[in-house]
């Protein structure tokens, strides 16, 4: 609920402070007092678009502050959260306008941006009349407010379930489909590639190996005389055969030594163990060394064959064995494709007729809360003095979508027969407020927490018809906060609260008052409305008639 309005330096205002209350706010005055300024005035702190002139000829800057209570489950406190801006009991929002054109806004104190404001500014007001762009006469929100009334969240979750569903299988289908025809494009090279390297059949490590016998075969030759002579020279016609003919001398001769043979004999028998083992690493190495010439030939071959593959395929040797099963996997993603893509479009088919089906049931609710609205509408015309006027929210299919297969548009026609149009094409000034306040009221929700705002939605009517307004804003009122711009004293005699526009001139320079209207203040501002300015007994008794 709007609390207050604080403005400075703007248009003719030079200080007003306005404190605003629950229910009716009528504010009543003549012809260019001021009142639309006041619009103008909350609009701009609001972040609405409007006229730019607005700061007060002869002042540096302009400043509007607009105070709301914010409850716990308030809208607000959403876009607050999303904006990191800390949220209270109380909403303050300020805006400065210079002279130069420049903006700045701040919401609790946390400067912010016009965005901001306005995404605020849909959770805290609702602007009806003449030039209300932003609610009733927008066709884009019709549907939104038809879903409302409407009262079938469920539909509306199901529907919005299904299209994800939706899009999420034919996003699926079209990213499978193109990696197919990818790979389709590249059949002949997959094959042939797969063909080549399942021939090859590279290892993981092999480059490595083979190089090391590569290198260790060319090696061989230069190495493989000493190795020889060091193997003879260790084997049985060498130093192994002496070793072992003087251990049998030895041992011949340990009995009559009594003992003093013993360590020599020990020693020996350790170097023949040793000598044997070294002979047999020589003896091995030595055959290892052996190179067959076609061994050679057939390692080269295998080695530079892996390396020439690595290179066409432009990668590490022993990347190739990984490589290959890529290749593979893209082969067989392309042998099964037509099956796979034929159960992703059993998927997205079966998805497409879920959302078909849930977007038709809430078409058909959609069709049975249309019927229930016009009927409402015109049982609200009626009194309205608007009972040959003809309601009608038309539904169009329009492509599927997350809110289903349905646009909707409230139109109307001023008298039977009339051509039907959109609201703000074919209504006048006066019928367009009152076609706005019937829907307003059919349209109204059970606990609405923005203010609402209806700028001279009376225009153009007067008598009985004025009174069915006021009642009916009065109606609105009860359960919420409306103010109220008007002309029409019996709109201004229903009213919770009541103040005064009015001009005043200082010197050279026109500015604009607000005052709050005491019981006797107020009679003779009715009087006034009643009578013009000259305010007779007659017409102030017809003011308090209508004070009742």
């Amino acid at each position: 609920m709007l609390r207050g309005l604080d403005i400075r330096d703007m248009l003719i205002i030079d200080r007003l402070e306005l404190e605003f209350q629950p229910g009716l706010n009528v504010l009543t005055g003549e012809t260019g007092a001021g009142k639309s300024i006041l619009l103008d005035s909350l609009g701009f702190v609001l972040g609405w678009r409007g006229r730019a002139d607005l700061v007060r000829q002869g002042a540096g800057q302009g400043e509007v502050t607009a105070w709301f209570d914010l409850p716990d489950d308030h809208p607000a406190r959403a876009v607050l959260s999303e904006a990191g801006i800390p949220g209270g009991s109380e909403l303050i929002l300020r805006r400065v306008n210079t002279a130069d054109g420049r903006k700045t806004a701040w919401v609790n104190d946390r400067r912010t941006s016009g965005d901001v404001l306005r995404a605020l500014s849909d959770t805290l007001v609702e602007l009806h009349g003449q030039h209300d762009d932003r609610g009733l006469l927008n066709p884009r929100g019709h549907l939104a407010l038809l879903d409302a009334f409407m009262a079938r969240a469920d539909l509306i979750e199901t529907t919005r379930a299904a299209w994800s569903a939706r899009r999420a299988a034919t996003r699926e289908l079209e990213t499978a489909r193109a990696a197919l025809d990818e790979v389709r494009a590249e059949e002949d090279f997959l094959r042939h590639a797969v063909a080549e390297l399942d021939t090859l059949d590279p290892q993981p490590g092999e480059d490595d190996a083979l190089d090391t016998r590569r290198r260790l075969m060319q090696s061989a030759g230069k190495v493989r005389e000493d190795i020889a002579r060091a193997a003879a020279a260790l084997g049985s016609d060498g130093a192994e055969g002496l070793l072992t003919d003087a251990l049998r001398w030895l041992d011949g001769a340990a009995d009559g030594t009594e003992g003093r043979l013993d360590v020599p004999l020990s020693a020996l028998s350790r170097a023949l163990t040793e000598l044997g083992e070294a002979t047999d690493g020589v003896e091995r190495c030595l055959e290892e060394l052996s190179v067959d010439p076609l061994e050679l030939e057939r390692t080269e071959e295998r080695l530079f064959a892996i390396r020439a593959a690595a290179r066409k395929h432009g990668v590490a040797p022993d990347d190739l064995p990984a490589f290959a099963d890529s290749l593979r996997e893209r082969l067989n993603r392309l042998d099964s494709g037509a099956e796979h893509m034929k159960s992703l479009e059993r998927t997205a088919s079966e998805a497409e007729a879920r959302h078909a089906a849930a977007a038709q049931e809430l078409s058909d609710a959609r069709a049975q809360a249309a019927a229930r609205l016009d009927a409402a509408v015109m049982q609200e015309l009626a009194p309205l003095k608007m009972e040959r006027a003809v309601f009608r929210t038309v539904i169009d299919r329009r492509e599927p979508g997350p809110d289903g297969i349905d646009d909707a548009t409230f139109t109307v026609a001023t008298n039977p027969g009339a051509p039907a149009g959109a609201l703000n094409r074919i209504a006048s000034g006066g019928e367009l407020s009152r076609f706005l306040l019937a829907l307003k009221v059919c349209l109204r929700g059970e606990q609405s927490e923005a203010t609402m705002i209806f700028d001279e939605i009376d225009r153009g009517v007067g008598g009985a018809t004025a009174d069915a307004v006021g009642r009916r804003l009065a109606s609105l009122a009860r359960s919420g906060q409306v103010l109220v711009v008007t002309h029409s004293p019996q709109v201004a005699a229903l009213g919770a609260h009541h103040w005064r526009v009015a001009k005043r001139v200082e010197g050279d320079v026109t500015l604009s008052t607000v005052t709050p209207l005491n019981p006797s203040a107020r009679v003779d501002e009715i009087a006034r409305m009643l009578s013009g300015d000259r305010v007779t007994d007659e017409a102030r008794a017809a003011a308090l008639a209508l004070l009742g």
